[in-house]
Protein backbone atom coordinates (compact mmCIF):
# COMPACT_ATOMS: atom_id res chain seq x y z
CA UNK A 1 0.00 0.00 0.00
CA UNK A 2 1.25 3.47 -0.55
CA UNK A 3 0.21 6.86 1.00
CA UNK A 4 1.14 10.43 0.36
CA UNK A 5 1.05 13.09 2.73
CA UNK A 6 0.70 16.26 0.49
CA UNK A 7 1.45 19.77 1.20
CA UNK A 8 2.28 19.79 4.78
CA UNK A 9 4.91 21.16 6.77
CA UNK A 10 7.03 18.24 7.38
CA UNK A 11 9.18 18.16 10.83
CA UNK A 12 12.12 15.34 11.13
CA UNK A 13 13.67 15.29 14.25
CA UNK A 14 17.16 13.29 13.43
CA UNK A 15 18.48 16.23 13.11
CA UNK A 16 15.36 18.68 13.15
CA UNK A 17 14.46 19.89 10.15
CA UNK A 18 11.49 22.31 9.12
CA UNK A 19 10.51 22.43 5.39
CA UNK A 20 7.70 22.29 2.89
CA UNK A 21 7.78 18.61 1.72
CA UNK A 22 5.42 15.77 0.57
CA UNK A 23 5.58 12.16 2.75
CA UNK A 24 5.02 9.27 1.01
CA UNK A 25 4.51 6.05 2.47
CA UNK A 26 5.41 2.83 0.78
CA UNK A 27 4.65 -1.10 2.78
CA UNK A 28 4.46 0.42 5.94
CA UNK A 29 7.86 2.15 5.89
CA UNK A 30 8.85 6.52 4.70
CA UNK A 31 9.80 5.81 1.39
CA UNK A 32 10.46 9.89 0.56
CA UNK A 33 10.40 13.34 2.45
CA UNK A 34 10.45 16.12 -0.72
CA UNK A 35 8.16 18.94 -2.20
CA UNK A 36 6.45 17.83 -5.34
CA UNK A 37 6.42 14.01 -5.27
CA UNK A 38 4.25 12.25 -7.58
CA UNK A 39 1.43 10.29 -7.03
CA UNK A 40 2.70 6.57 -7.41
CA UNK A 41 -0.22 4.29 -9.25
CA UNK A 42 -3.04 3.41 -6.18
CA UNK A 43 -1.70 5.17 -4.03
CA UNK A 44 -4.12 6.89 -1.40
CA UNK A 45 -3.51 10.83 -0.78
CA UNK A 46 -3.96 12.81 2.24
CA UNK A 47 -4.11 16.43 2.02
CA UNK A 48 -1.65 17.60 5.00
CA UNK A 49 -2.34 21.56 3.54
CA UNK A 50 -2.36 23.67 6.87
CA UNK A 51 -0.70 21.12 9.27
CA UNK A 52 2.48 19.30 10.37
CA UNK A 53 3.82 16.11 9.87
CA UNK A 54 6.27 14.42 11.65
CA UNK A 55 7.20 11.57 13.52
CA UNK A 56 4.46 9.72 16.07
CA UNK A 57 5.13 10.46 19.68
CA UNK A 58 6.84 7.71 21.72
CA UNK A 59 5.48 7.55 25.56
CA UNK A 60 8.70 5.51 27.05
CA UNK A 61 7.19 4.94 30.26
CA UNK A 62 3.37 4.06 30.87
CA UNK A 63 1.60 1.74 32.90
CA UNK A 64 -0.78 1.57 30.56
CA UNK A 65 -3.28 -0.76 32.48
CA UNK A 66 -3.90 1.68 34.69
CA UNK A 67 -6.73 4.06 32.26
CA UNK A 68 -9.65 3.05 34.32
CA UNK A 69 -8.18 4.29 37.90
CA UNK A 70 -7.18 7.72 36.24
CA UNK A 71 -7.39 10.64 38.66
CA UNK A 72 -8.21 8.39 41.55
CA UNK A 73 -4.93 9.70 43.61
CA UNK A 74 -4.35 13.27 42.09
CA UNK A 75 -2.13 14.76 44.79
CA UNK A 76 -0.72 11.02 45.96
CA UNK A 77 2.93 10.68 47.00
CA UNK A 78 4.88 7.78 46.24
CA UNK A 79 4.24 5.93 49.49
CA UNK A 80 0.19 6.55 48.65
CA UNK A 81 0.09 5.16 45.57
CA UNK A 82 2.18 1.77 46.07
CA UNK A 83 -0.39 1.51 49.07
CA UNK A 84 -3.82 2.61 46.99
CA UNK A 85 -2.61 1.03 42.95
CA UNK A 86 -0.44 -1.88 43.57
CA UNK A 87 -1.60 -2.45 47.45
CA UNK A 88 -5.46 -2.44 47.23
CA UNK A 89 -6.64 -1.87 43.45
CA UNK A 90 -3.90 -4.07 41.56
CA UNK A 91 -4.75 -7.24 43.51
CA UNK A 92 -8.56 -7.12 42.05
CA UNK A 93 -7.73 -6.82 38.82
CA UNK A 94 -9.11 -9.84 36.97
CA UNK A 95 -7.82 -10.60 32.73
CA UNK A 96 -10.23 -9.12 31.75
CA UNK A 97 -10.06 -5.66 33.74
CA UNK A 98 -6.01 -5.87 32.33
CA UNK A 99 -7.57 -5.94 28.99
CA UNK A 100 -10.25 -3.40 29.38
CA UNK A 101 -7.74 -0.81 30.55
CA UNK A 102 -4.77 -1.70 28.57
CA UNK A 103 -6.87 -1.13 25.16
CA UNK A 104 -8.75 2.10 26.17
CA UNK A 105 -4.88 3.22 27.84
CA UNK A 106 -3.60 2.25 24.02
CA UNK A 107 -6.28 3.76 22.16
CA UNK A 108 -5.71 7.12 24.12
CA UNK A 109 -2.70 6.97 23.10
CA UNK A 110 -3.29 7.02 19.51
CA UNK A 111 -6.19 9.25 20.22
CA UNK A 112 -3.21 11.72 21.63
CA UNK A 113 -0.71 11.19 18.87
CA UNK A 114 1.19 8.59 20.51
CA UNK A 115 2.32 6.09 18.23
CA UNK A 116 4.79 4.16 20.33
CA UNK A 117 4.17 3.09 23.88
CA UNK A 118 7.05 1.13 26.69
CA UNK A 119 3.81 -0.65 28.47
CA UNK A 120 5.11 -0.95 31.72
CA UNK A 121 2.63 -3.50 32.78
CA UNK A 122 3.20 -4.73 36.45
CA UNK A 123 0.01 -6.58 36.84
CA UNK A 124 0.69 -9.28 35.73
CA UNK A 125 -1.06 -12.01 38.66
CA UNK A 126 -1.18 -15.20 36.59
CA UNK A 127 0.18 -15.61 32.67
CA UNK A 128 -3.99 -14.71 31.44
CA UNK A 129 -3.37 -11.52 32.99
CA UNK A 130 -0.31 -11.51 31.15
CA UNK A 131 -1.67 -12.72 28.05
CA UNK A 132 -4.54 -10.07 28.02
CA UNK A 133 -2.37 -7.17 28.20
CA UNK A 134 -0.61 -8.23 25.57
CA UNK A 135 -3.65 -9.27 23.09
CA UNK A 136 -4.98 -5.71 24.04
CA UNK A 137 -2.08 -3.97 22.87
CA UNK A 138 -2.33 -5.84 19.55
CA UNK A 139 -5.81 -4.75 19.18
CA UNK A 140 -5.60 -1.23 19.94
CA UNK A 141 -3.02 -1.36 16.58
CA UNK A 142 -0.63 0.56 18.38
CA UNK A 143 3.25 0.28 18.29
CA UNK A 144 4.61 -1.49 21.99
CA UNK A 145 7.19 -2.74 23.88
CA UNK A 146 5.88 -4.78 26.46
CA UNK A 147 7.45 -4.59 29.84
CA UNK A 148 7.61 -8.06 31.27
CA UNK A 149 7.03 -7.58 35.08
CA UNK A 150 6.59 -10.51 37.44
CA UNK A 151 7.25 -11.22 41.45
CA UNK A 152 8.94 -14.50 40.62
CA UNK A 153 9.73 -14.76 37.00
CA UNK A 154 10.62 -18.16 35.39
CA UNK A 155 11.97 -19.02 31.79
CA UNK A 156 8.88 -20.75 30.87
CA UNK A 157 6.33 -18.18 31.74
CA UNK A 158 8.61 -15.49 29.99
CA UNK A 159 9.22 -17.58 26.70
CA UNK A 160 5.23 -18.24 26.57
CA UNK A 161 4.87 -14.14 26.92
CA UNK A 162 7.70 -13.41 24.06
CA UNK A 163 5.82 -16.07 21.88
CA UNK A 164 2.73 -13.90 22.31
CA UNK A 165 4.49 -10.59 20.65
CA UNK A 166 5.27 -10.32 17.43
CA UNK A 167 4.51 -7.79 14.56
CA UNK A 168 4.07 -4.04 16.27
CA UNK A 169 4.57 -5.70 19.87
CA UNK A 170 7.78 -6.90 21.26
CA UNK A 171 8.81 -7.00 24.41
CA UNK A 172 11.62 -6.28 27.43
CA UNK A 173 12.24 -7.13 30.86
CA UNK A 174 10.88 -5.05 33.44
CA UNK A 175 12.70 -5.62 36.38
CA UNK A 176 11.33 -4.80 40.27
CA UNK A 177 14.88 -4.75 41.37
CA UNK A 178 17.41 -3.37 42.52
CA UNK A 179 15.29 -0.90 43.92
CA UNK A 180 12.29 -2.52 44.66
CA UNK A 181 13.43 -5.85 45.53
CA UNK A 182 16.31 -7.92 47.08
CA UNK A 183 18.88 -8.73 45.39
CA UNK A 184 18.76 -12.15 44.90
CA UNK A 185 15.65 -11.40 43.40
CA UNK A 186 17.20 -9.11 41.10
CA UNK A 187 19.35 -10.86 40.09
CA UNK A 188 16.81 -13.66 38.62
CA UNK A 189 15.26 -10.93 36.57
CA UNK A 190 18.15 -9.51 34.73
CA UNK A 191 19.63 -13.01 34.62
CA UNK A 192 16.86 -13.99 32.83
CA UNK A 193 16.38 -10.51 30.66
CA UNK A 194 20.04 -12.28 29.30
CA UNK A 195 18.83 -15.63 28.51
CA UNK A 196 16.13 -14.18 26.73
CA UNK A 197 18.12 -11.46 25.34
CA UNK A 198 15.92 -8.66 26.11
CA UNK A 199 16.38 -4.93 26.65
CA UNK A 200 15.71 -3.86 30.10
CA UNK A 201 13.40 -0.76 31.24
CA UNK A 202 13.64 -0.46 34.95
CA UNK A 203 12.94 1.93 38.37
CA UNK A 204 16.18 2.82 39.29
CA UNK A 205 17.73 6.00 41.02
CA UNK A 206 14.46 7.64 42.33
CA UNK A 207 15.75 8.00 45.85
CA UNK A 208 18.30 9.81 47.05
CA UNK A 209 21.93 10.12 45.50
CA UNK A 210 23.18 6.96 47.60
CA UNK A 211 20.11 4.86 46.69
CA UNK A 212 20.77 5.45 42.92
CA UNK A 213 24.58 4.97 43.44
CA UNK A 214 24.10 1.70 44.96
CA UNK A 215 21.54 0.61 42.69
CA UNK A 216 24.56 1.27 40.01
CA UNK A 217 27.35 -0.15 42.17
CA UNK A 218 25.11 -3.75 42.30
CA UNK A 219 24.52 -3.60 38.27
CA UNK A 220 28.02 -3.27 37.72
CA UNK A 221 29.38 -5.96 40.10
CA UNK A 222 27.20 -8.22 38.17
CA UNK A 223 28.14 -7.03 34.88
CA UNK A 224 24.41 -6.12 34.21
CA UNK A 225 25.67 -2.32 33.63
CA UNK A 226 25.39 -2.61 29.69
CA UNK A 227 23.22 -1.49 26.71
CA UNK A 228 19.74 -1.51 25.97
CA UNK A 229 19.22 -0.35 29.95
CA UNK A 230 16.68 2.17 30.07
CA UNK A 231 16.81 3.98 33.52
CA UNK A 232 13.23 5.32 34.14
CA UNK A 233 12.93 8.62 36.17
CA UNK A 234 16.71 8.60 37.94
CA UNK A 235 15.95 11.89 40.04
CA UNK A 236 18.30 10.78 42.55
CA UNK A 237 21.12 10.44 40.10
CA UNK A 238 24.27 13.06 40.41
CA UNK A 239 26.58 14.15 37.64
CA UNK A 240 28.44 10.89 38.02
CA UNK A 241 26.09 8.48 38.48
CA UNK A 242 24.40 9.63 35.12
CA UNK A 243 28.24 9.69 33.57
CA UNK A 244 28.05 5.77 34.08
CA UNK A 245 24.57 5.23 32.52
CA UNK A 246 25.92 7.19 29.12
CA UNK A 247 29.08 5.55 29.25
CA UNK A 248 27.43 2.50 29.67
CA UNK A 249 25.38 2.95 26.33
CA UNK A 250 22.34 3.32 28.73
CA UNK A 251 18.98 5.50 28.41
CA UNK A 252 16.91 7.42 30.56
CA UNK A 253 13.13 7.88 30.53
CA UNK A 254 11.52 10.76 32.59
CA UNK A 255 8.13 10.99 33.44
CA UNK A 256 7.98 15.22 34.66
CA UNK A 257 4.44 15.63 35.96
CA UNK A 258 4.36 12.47 38.27
CA UNK A 259 8.02 13.02 39.44
CA UNK A 260 7.18 16.74 40.58
CA UNK A 261 3.98 15.42 42.16
CA UNK A 262 4.89 12.30 44.28
CA UNK A 263 8.14 14.17 45.24
CA UNK A 264 10.80 12.17 43.56
CA UNK A 265 13.03 15.36 43.18
CA UNK A 266 13.44 17.59 40.21
CA UNK A 267 13.28 15.54 36.79
CA UNK A 268 16.51 15.08 35.31
CA UNK A 269 15.94 15.93 31.63
CA UNK A 270 18.31 18.61 31.05
CA UNK A 271 21.13 16.89 33.03
CA UNK A 272 20.46 13.87 31.38
CA UNK A 273 20.54 15.38 27.95
CA UNK A 274 23.40 17.22 29.00
CA UNK A 275 24.87 14.02 29.80
CA UNK A 276 25.05 12.59 26.14
CA UNK A 277 22.39 10.62 27.13
CA UNK A 278 19.31 9.48 24.86
CA UNK A 279 16.19 10.41 27.13
CA UNK A 280 12.60 10.13 26.23
CA UNK A 281 9.34 11.48 27.89
CA UNK A 282 6.56 8.97 29.68
CA UNK A 283 3.14 9.58 31.20
CA UNK A 284 4.60 7.23 33.55
CA UNK A 285 0.71 6.63 35.40
CA UNK A 286 -3.01 8.71 34.53
CA UNK A 287 -3.87 8.18 38.59
CA UNK A 288 -1.82 11.12 39.17
CA UNK A 289 -0.68 12.80 35.66
CA UNK A 290 -1.77 13.37 32.54
CA UNK A 291 -1.90 10.77 29.84
CA UNK A 292 -0.88 13.08 26.28
CA UNK A 293 2.48 14.07 25.38
CA UNK A 294 2.02 17.88 25.25
CA UNK A 295 1.34 18.15 28.74
CA UNK A 296 4.59 15.94 29.42
CA UNK A 297 6.55 17.99 26.86
CA UNK A 298 5.79 21.70 28.46
CA UNK A 299 6.15 20.26 32.12
CA UNK A 300 9.49 19.02 30.83
CA UNK A 301 10.40 21.81 29.38
CA UNK A 302 9.08 24.75 32.26
CA UNK A 303 10.84 22.13 35.12
CA UNK A 304 13.97 21.32 32.70
CA UNK A 305 14.17 25.44 32.58
CA UNK A 306 14.69 25.60 36.25
CA UNK A 307 17.64 22.96 36.49
CA UNK A 308 20.18 25.49 38.20
CA UNK A 309 23.23 23.39 36.26
CA UNK A 310 21.58 22.10 32.74
CA UNK A 311 18.43 23.79 32.41
CA UNK A 312 19.10 27.24 30.45
CA UNK A 313 20.51 25.18 27.50
CA UNK A 314 17.45 23.15 27.43
CA UNK A 315 15.42 23.90 24.02
CA UNK A 316 11.95 22.82 22.54
CA UNK A 317 13.96 21.46 19.78
CA UNK A 318 15.47 19.18 22.47
CA UNK A 319 12.40 18.35 23.59
CA UNK A 320 10.52 17.65 20.61
CA UNK A 321 13.27 14.93 20.38
CA UNK A 322 12.77 13.65 23.69
CA UNK A 323 9.08 13.14 22.30
CA UNK A 324 10.10 11.31 18.82
CA UNK A 325 13.42 10.07 18.22
CA UNK A 326 15.27 9.80 21.72
CA UNK A 327 11.97 8.49 23.29
CA UNK A 328 12.34 5.50 20.25
CA UNK A 329 15.87 5.30 21.11
CA UNK A 330 14.47 4.68 25.36
CA UNK A 331 12.64 2.05 24.19
CA UNK A 332 15.27 0.10 22.55
CA UNK A 333 14.02 0.35 18.73
CA UNK A 334 15.53 1.41 15.72
CA UNK A 335 14.13 3.13 12.74
CA UNK A 336 11.40 4.78 14.53
CA UNK A 337 10.50 8.50 15.90
CA UNK A 338 12.04 10.25 12.24
CA UNK A 339 11.31 10.84 8.82
CA UNK A 340 14.60 8.88 7.48
CA UNK A 341 13.48 7.07 4.43
CA UNK A 342 13.55 3.67 5.29
CA UNK A 343 11.93 4.06 9.35
CA UNK A 344 8.21 2.61 9.67
CA UNK A 345 6.00 5.31 8.77
CA UNK A 346 4.54 6.00 11.82
CA UNK A 347 3.22 9.69 11.88
CA UNK A 348 1.62 12.31 12.92
CA UNK A 349 -0.95 15.19 11.21
CA UNK A 350 -0.91 18.27 13.72
CA UNK A 351 -3.60 21.13 12.66
CA UNK A 352 -2.00 24.57 13.01
CA UNK A 353 -5.28 26.58 12.45
CA UNK A 354 -6.86 26.18 15.87
CA UNK A 355 -7.35 29.07 18.25
CA UNK A 356 -4.47 29.39 20.97
CA UNK A 357 -1.79 27.30 18.07
CA UNK A 358 -2.11 29.76 15.13
CA UNK A 359 -0.05 31.95 13.75
CA UNK A 360 2.44 28.77 14.83
CA UNK A 361 5.49 31.04 14.00
CA UNK A 362 8.19 28.33 15.40
CA UNK A 363 6.52 25.18 14.54
CA UNK A 364 8.60 23.60 16.98
CA UNK A 365 7.83 26.04 19.54
CA UNK A 366 4.17 25.54 18.93
CA UNK A 367 4.22 21.59 19.04
CA UNK A 368 5.88 22.00 22.68
CA UNK A 369 4.18 25.08 24.48
CA UNK A 370 1.28 25.81 22.38
CA UNK A 371 -0.97 22.60 21.20
CA UNK A 372 -3.03 20.32 22.56
CA UNK A 373 -4.92 17.08 21.96
CA UNK A 374 -7.13 18.96 20.04
CA UNK A 375 -4.47 19.09 17.37
CA UNK A 376 -3.99 15.72 16.55
CA UNK A 377 -5.93 15.53 13.26
CA UNK A 378 -4.30 12.29 11.55
CA UNK A 379 -2.71 9.41 12.97
CA UNK A 380 -0.39 6.57 10.62
CA UNK A 381 1.37 3.68 12.40
CA UNK A 382 3.14 1.24 10.18
CA UNK A 383 1.65 2.70 7.33
CA UNK A 384 -1.83 2.20 8.12
CA UNK A 385 -4.34 5.42 8.89
CA UNK A 386 -5.62 4.68 12.55
CA UNK A 387 -6.65 8.03 13.27
CA UNK A 388 -8.45 10.01 10.12
CA UNK A 389 -9.94 13.42 10.76
CA UNK A 390 -9.58 14.11 14.52
CA UNK A 391 -11.70 10.43 14.93
CA UNK A 392 -10.44 6.94 15.49
CA UNK A 393 -10.33 4.39 12.62
CA UNK A 394 -12.17 1.21 13.36
CA UNK A 395 -12.95 2.17 16.94
CA UNK A 396 -16.29 1.76 18.68
CA UNK A 397 -15.26 4.25 21.38
CA UNK A 398 -18.47 3.41 23.73
CA UNK A 399 -18.20 -0.08 24.11
CA UNK A 400 -14.49 0.58 25.04
CA UNK A 401 -15.52 2.91 27.58
CA UNK A 402 -18.28 1.19 28.66
CA UNK A 403 -16.28 -2.14 29.42
CA UNK A 404 -13.72 0.23 30.99
CA UNK A 405 -16.34 1.49 33.44
CA UNK A 406 -17.13 -1.43 34.27
CA UNK A 407 -14.57 -2.58 35.21
CA UNK A 408 -13.16 0.67 37.15
CA UNK A 409 -16.50 0.48 39.59
CA UNK A 410 -15.43 -3.07 40.53
CA UNK A 411 -11.92 -2.84 41.36
CA UNK A 412 -12.40 0.64 42.88
CA UNK A 413 -15.52 -0.43 44.80
CA UNK A 414 -15.17 0.78 48.52
CA UNK A 415 -10.86 1.67 47.96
Amino acid sequence: MSLLLRGGTAIDTDPVRVRAADVLVEDGRIAAVAPGLPVPAGAEVVDASGMLVLPGFVDAHRHTWQAGIRAAGPDVTLAGYLDLVLGTLAPRYRPDDVYAGTLAGALECLDAGITTVVDWSHIQHTPDHTAAAIDALHAAGIRAVFGYCVSEPDVATARAALARTGGLVTMAMAPFGPDFVGEEAALREWRLARELDLAVTVHLGVGDATSGDRGLDFLERHGLLRPRTNYVHGNGYGDAALGRIADSGGTVSVSPVVEAGMGFGAPITARALAAGIPTGLGADTVVSGPGDMFSLLRSAYALGRLDPTAGHGLTTTDLLRAATVDGARAAGLAGVGSLRPGDHADLVLLRTDGLGVAPAHDPVGAIVLSMDTRAVDTVVVAGRIVKRDGRLVGVDAATVQARLAMSAARVTAAA
